[in-house]
């Protein structure tokens, strides 16, 4: 059986004093006789106000514990505000893929790298995202155009604010992989997720049981990673069960129709990793960052590994 401990107000009201008065308590616990300069308290009185201070001493403490418990509040609502702010980030990609036309034709050619340039229009600060139903496209510039028409579309509800330098950095010219934000998105590998985790512009994953429609998703057919890798730039949508199996369902260019939807049983793809925006804003970190990720650039030529690109990415 536990005895109660009681302690005397005296004993307390030392450690409250000691709490409030820290030079007063180390006077206190020196020897008296050298205490000369201490006035000597009042026996009437002196209890009286050794209780008015532990209760001054108790209200600090629950003052405290208030403020931090309104610390710890704020810091719950800032991180439900950037769950659900990444939601409807997934909600405004997908709205960007409806507005993308379909069809068209898969090609890689110069042709087609031409008429992703056309189809990414700056002017006056501006991107206007237009796009050919004929034209011919490819995965990593269907995926990268849904991509900035996100950030047009953010940008016009007043809810992201970039400056000029910038919004520059994103306009399509003639980058190599790994060069700037085109280069970096358009790279061999996980050219995407490399971006997202170097600018810190979301999280980036390999399980799809924990991917929502609306992620970017970098699909690799085989486990080459680089030199002669297989891989598609995409845009999940979601998982299909079907008899012979789950599939997973995407939206991108693809061979041979261009422009539109597409699912694939989940065993041909041999790996994946998904990006979610979530601070689009980061963007401008991209002015700070060094203009060629060496790493990205040097996978034309040479052979990565599934280890080393989600090591890469921050998984």
């Amino acid at each position: 059986m536990a005895v109660p401990v009681v302690m005397s107000s005296a004993l307390v009201c030392r450690y409250g004093l000691r709490a409030c008065h820290p030079e007063r308590s180390e006077a206190e616990s020196k020897d008296p006789a050298e205490l000369q300069s201490v006035v000597p308290r009042d026996s009437s009185t002196s209890l009286g106000m050794t209780e008015g201070r532990c209760q001054m001493t108790f209200r600090c403490y629950l003052s405290a514990v208030k403020n931090l418990g309104v610390w710890i509040v704020m810091a719950l609502l800032g991180l439900t505000m950037q769950i659900s702010f990444a939601g409807d980030y997934n909600s405004l990609v997908l709205q960007q893929i409806k507005q993308m036309p379909q069809g068209g034709r898969y090609s890689v050619s110069h042709f087609a790298k031409i008429c992703l340039q056309r189809s990414a229009h700056f002017e006056s600060g501006k991107f206007f995202i237009l796009p050919s139903a004929a034209s011919p496209s490819f995965c990593s510039g269907a995926t990268y155009l849904v991509f900035i028409r996100t950030i047009e579309a953010l940008r016009g509800r007043g809810e992201l604010h970039l400056d000029y330098a910038t919004l520059e950095r994103l306009i399509i010219r003639d980058q190599r992989d790994g060069e700037g934000i085109w280069g970096r998105w358009n790279a061999n590998g996980p050219g995407t997720a490399r971006l997202f985790h170097e600018l810190q512009l979301g999280r980036n994953f390999d399980n799809v049981d924990q991917a929502k429609p609306g992620d970017f998703m970098k699909i690799f057919w085989s486990r080459q990673v680089g030199k002669n890798e297989h891989g598609h730039s995409t845009i999940f949508l979601g998982m299909e069960n079907r008899s012979d199996g789950q599939y997973v369902r995407y939206w991108s260019s693809n061979i041979p129709s261009g422009y539109g939807e597409k699912s694939v049983p989940r065993s041909k793809i041999a790996y994946a990793i998904f990006s979610r925006l979530q601070t689009p804003a980061n963007l401008g970190q991209i002015n700070n960052a060094p203009l060629v990720d060496t790493y990205l650039a040097s996978l034309l030529r040479t052979r990565s590994s599934i280890a080393e690109a989600g090591t890469k990415c921050g998984l």
